[in-house]
């Protein structure tokens, strides 16, 4: 059973990335930076935990508001450090835990959050800012993430309250993942800050002072305050300090303040805090009942036949192939895939399996090895093959002898638009 052994609290501010980058441990500026983080570094040295739940928001760099979601959790197989404007910093990508976050995924969900899910998404300073301080890096990370994404630039955002619900929510999902793993919480962003308008340069250190003592000894006070309030008090960025909150709500009620810091260099109060958690192992009764709970909505469908769920498991075992075929909605990427597929799919890094697949037109093999069939309709649209072909190919059969299944024997029909090459279904 997995256990959540402590919690990390620590601002993000790219000020703290800068002065890593730049060497700045012993400029007076910058020195009480590393000294505040000194402490948690040598704390994860000791405990060596098997994984790190990472809460932070991106700050407009790979998530934009074509798609903008409450919560987005990281269930790939790792997270490169992305571009925000000047090239990405010089550090290595960061491995995912996909089983660890599958089941958070799952537990979260039943718990009626209702999540988004990435993959090969860079993160940016919201999470290296702080992590790459945490912790030596070179050549590789001490331990797997699970980045838990934010939405707190864009309102409607999530609520103090809801954010906390969320952490409670969390703990259930860790505590109840079989593995016996030891589970580090990372909450990054604030303290109190604006960066936006004629208020920015707004700091308030008594508020600061005043939140770290609550998020320690009474949390729950501070869920009752709106965002609005958040903003007033503190700022209107610092808001994101509802991230703590997830944090909070994930530990015990009965925790240990290892460490806390404070410094205010320019435009936001960095602050750091390090609690170590003394929660209750849940009953076996109690893991029974979350795991029945987790599995209700799904309970059963392994029972039908021939029927294979696209679940976060094959996304992330497919997730290249997928995109790949995907990227065929793209007109560039599909003159140039019907002009030599065989140079494009190797230049996409598709494996020998994957090329042979494709090349074979195997529909069915190609389902089996987790694409998913509205992206194999894609692909049939760009070759000139009706659904109905696909459809015949999974059962194995003919497309005649799968017409005289049809209502309708002779509807042929694509996702095309009309642009590709005709097949000769339709060249009636």
């Amino acid at each position: 059973m997995a256990s959540i052994i402590g919690a990390i609290a620590c601002s993000h501010t790219p000020t703290i990335g800068f002065a890593h980058d730049k060497h700045k441990q012993d400029d007076p500026v910058w020195a009480p930076i590393f000294e505040a983080f000194a402490p948690i570094k040598g704390w994860l040295a000791d405990k060596k935990p098997d994984a790190a739940i990472v809460i932070f928001n991106d700050h407009v760099t790979s998530f934009f508001f074509d798609h903008y979601s409450p919560f987005t959790l990281g269930v790939g197989t790792q997270f490169k450090v992305a571009d925000e404007g000047g090239g990405p910093r010089g550090l290595p990508a960061v491995a995912g835990h996909p089983a660890l976050a599958a089941h958070i995924g799952q537990s979260v969900v039943a718990d009626e959050f209702d999540l988004s899910f990435f993959q090969d998404k860079g993160l940016d300073h919201g999470v290296f800012s702080p992590l790459s301080v945490l912790c030596d890096h070179d050549p590789a990370w001490p331990f797997p993430i699970i980045p838990l994404q934010v939405g707190v630039l864009q309102a409607p955002s999530p609520s103090a309250r809801r954010c906390y619900a969320l952490g409670q929510a969390v703990r259930r999902a860790v505590e109840s993942f079989p593995e016996d793993l030891r589970v580090v919480i990372i909450a990054t962003g604030g303290l109190s800050h604006q960066v936006h308008g004629e208020r920015a340069g707004f700091n308030n250190p008594a508020w600061d002072a005043k939140f770290l003592d609550l998020i320690e000894k009474d949390p729950v006070r501070l869920t009752e305050m709106t965002l609005a309030e958040l903003a007033t008090i503190g700022g209107c960025e610092s808001a994101e300090v509802v991230m703590w909150l997830i944090m909070r709500g994930a530990l015990s009620s009965q925790v240990t303040k290892l460490h806390q810091s404070y410094y205010l260099p320019s435009m936001t109060g960095i602050a750091t805090l390090v609690f170590e958690n003394h929660a209750e192992p849940p009953s076996a009764a109690a893991l029974q009942r979350h795991r029945d709970h987790m599995a209700r909505e799904m309970r059963g469908i392994e029972l039908l036949e021939d029927t294979y769920p696209f679940d976060l498991a094959r996304s992330v075992k497919g997730y290249r192939i997928n995109k790949f075929l995907h990227e065929l909605v793209e007109p560039a990427h599909r003159a140039r895939f019907l002009a030599d597929e065989v140079a494009l799919m190797r230049e996409a890094g598709l494996t020998d399996v994957e090329r042979d697949l494709i090349q074979r037109r195997d529909w069915r093999a190609m389902m089996h090895y987790g694409v998913i069939f509205f992206l194999l309709e894609k692909l049939a649209a760009v070759v000139g093959v009706s659904n109905l072909h696909v459809y015949a190919a999974m059962r194995g059969q003919s497309l005649e002898e799968f017409q005289k299944t049809r209502n309708a024997p002779g509807a042929l029909y694509s996702v095309s638009g009309g642009s590709g090459p005709a097949g000769n279904w339709d060249k009636k």
